[in-house]
């Protein structure tokens, strides 16, 4: 939750930044960094000021005053609610979901509330992330998810100084969010990360976090975990298949215990998911809509084995597969259902798989 924090909790830590001499520029430089108006620290500075624009203050000055501010709190300091205090954050059930792999082995690790990080690594478009959210579902723990990218710094996970009806409050991140909450915290495509991550050392040890710019220690709550979601090992991807992958501190990396790897689910097991998909949808299993599924899910099945024999360089994913059948419940047409769907390869790439599925469903017919 976020702390609005007065002039007088900047003080030890500019005291602490820049020492004790200060001159405006330190000053100016600092107000830019922690979001904090210059008149609002100089206002308080003034009784250490020595000439315009200078102030001298002792370390010992500045956490008397610190110690005073804490003993006899004003009243522009206090404790600010956000949402996230009063939301559920257990994910919703999903009745499309089908439990296949290592879903069991995840969802113990989940239950048994235990701190043991996990890394799930496989293609694209598989479910992994997905998994962890249904098996935070049916075993009713809180789930928050992070979306990593390159950009992702400390600020964007542990929180940080905002400036909100020109007040500096402080924000807590994802991170502290789900430390504080005892929740599963989901790493979402990890191995996008740069260096920046590394400030989850001391979390991924199952130990707290301290919050140097407000002085308070975050202790993880009990059942609070880290699952973190990968397309790769983070080793970086040699085939140049996921542009933007990193890769990853090999000590960030040792602090997974365990490291699933997720392929994608049998013919049988998607069979199964998209006919839960169509009931969604209220598309009937009966007839054609029934063989629809059935050639859907040979033929990826057919496309991923060339796949892994190397000849071909893309893959149908149970994703695009669900879709094809989201395509054909809004145009009720096969083909041009497979065809969108399909617009996303090359030329080349998109006619070989269409011509492979009308093989297998001859009940359309490609027009050249």
């Amino acid at each position: 939750m976020p702390r609005t924090l007065d002039s007088k909790f900047h003080l030890d830590n500019i005291v602490d930044q820049y020492g004790a001499d200060l001159d405006a520029d330190k000053v100016k430089a600092y107000c830019s960094n922690h979001e904090v108006g210059y008149q609002t620290i100089t206002k308080y500075l003034n009784q250490y000021k020595t000439k315009r624009g200078h102030w001298k203050v002792t370390v010992k000055q500045a956490k008397k005053q610190l110690e005073k501010a804490v003993a006899t709190p004003t009243k522009s300091v206090g404790l600010a609610k956000t949402t996230i205090d009063v939301q559920n954050l257990v994910p919703d059930k999903d009745l499309t979901f089908v439990k296949f792999g290592a879903f069991p082995d995840l969802k113990k690790v989940i239950q048994s509330r235990l701190f043991y990080p996990v890394f799930i690594t496989g293609l694209s478009g598989n479910g992994k992330t997905f998994g962890v959210e249904q098996a935070c579902s049916q075993a009713n723990r809180e789930l928050i998810r992070v979306n990593i990218t390159v950009e992702t710094d400390e600020d964007d996970l542990i929180g940080g100084f905002r400036l909100v009806n020109g007040e500096t409050v402080w924000h807590n991140g994802p991170v502290i969010e789900a430390l504080e909450r005892g929740a599963i915290l989901l790493l979402d495509e990890v191995d996008l990360a740069s260096n920046k991550i590394l400030c989850l050392q001391s979390i991924l040890e199952g130990k707290g976090v301290f919050l140097k710019k407000i002085g308070e220690y975050i202790q993880p709550k009990a059942g609070f975990n880290i699952v973190a979601t990968a397309n790769t090992k983070g080793k970086g991807s040699e085939d140049g298949r996921f542009i933007g992958t990193n890769i990853l501190n090999e000590a960030f990396l040792e602090r997974f215990p365990i490291t699933i790897e997720q392929d994608y689910p049998s013919a049988a097991t998607e069979n199964k998911i998209l006919r839960g998909l169509c009931d969604q949808l209220n598309i009937p299993m009966v007839g054609e809509h029934e063989k629809f599924i059935v050639h859907l899910c040979e033929w990826a099945e057919i496309v991923r084995k060339t796949f892994k024999d190397g000849g071909v360089d893309e893959v149908i994913s149970t994703r695009r597969l669900t879709h094809v059948i989201r395509a054909y419940s809004i145009f009720g047409d096969r083909l041009k259902a497979v065809k969108m769907c399909l617009n996303r390869f090359d030329e080349e790439t998109k006619e070989s798989f269409l011509q492979l599925y009308s093989k297998l469903d001859d009940s359309i017919e490609i027009n050249n």
